[in-house]
């Protein structure tokens, strides 16, 4: 084929950025599921049909957290849970992620982890952001995983909304950060599992502090307004 045709030839479509796969088989365990943000996430992935696992560092409040759920939910110690599930949600406590991330670095090899730790300050001021020697909580996992694909989400949701039983619908977009595609792409097809909720591809990695400093914003529009606050990214 000579140039001029290769110049004539019809280049291919260029993909649907809303065409997400399926992600409905996969397992996702919530590291830090007994928390309110983990617990609140395990619970509604398990109610749109996703198998779950909730981690903790001890088995037994695992298993307490998942009975008290429900919908199928397993409790596992965290590092059961990181082997037995295909995603990984790291929704620890900010001051103990590193050392939760490095305990766990060969059971999280290969797995797609998503970062949804927010690093946060408080004084009598309120909420402020920190700023990790990394960049970002989602920088220090992927320093800290290096044979794992690491990604960044789930930042801006309400803890409150996500465990009300009564509501129906989290009305949110997500914003998703990653450096390979086909891993963010999975990500917000998770996210969109959950019933009003829309995952966004918002960047790579390198700029996920300002989505995880934007919590602090969030928590001062809540108190102001008595408000459980979420975003939504317009025209896409």
């Amino acid at each position: 084929m000579t140039s001029q045709d290769n110049a004539s030839a019809p280049k291919p479509a260029a993909k649907d950025p809303w065409d997400l796969p399926d992600v409905s088989g996969l397992v996702v365990g919530v590291l830090g599921g007994t928390g309110d943000q983990g617990r609140g996430l395990a619970y509604r992935l398990a109610r749109a049909g996703q198998k779950v696992i909730i981690g903790s560092r001890a088995a037994e409040r695992a298993e307490t957290a998942a009975a008290e759920l429900g919908l199928g939910i397993e409790g596992a110690e965290n590092a059961e849970c990181a082997r037995r599930s295909d995603v990984v949600i790291v929704a620890v406590p900010w001051d103990g992620h590193a050392k939760t991330l490095e305990a766990l670095r060969s059971e999280l090899a290969g797995k797609l982890v998503v970062d949804c730790v927010n690093p946060l300050g408080f004084d009598k001021k309120g909420a402020y952001a920190l700023k990790p020697a990394e960049g970002s909580a989602a920088e220090q996992a992927a320093a800290l995983l290096p044979e794992s694909r690491v990604t960044a989400a789930f930042h801006h949701l309400s803890a409150v909304l996500l465990q009300v039983e009564s509501i129906e619908e989290i009305d949110t977009d997500v914003m998703v950060l990653g450096e390979d595609r086909a891993d963010t792409d999975l990500v917000q097809a998770l996210a969109g599992r959950i019933p009003g909720m829309r995952g966004v591809f918002s960047g790579r990695l390198r700029n996920a502090h300002q989505v995880e400093s934007l919590v602090a914003n969030l928590i001062s529009v809540n108190r102001r307004y008595k408000a459980h606050a979420g975003l939504r990214v317009t025209d896409v």
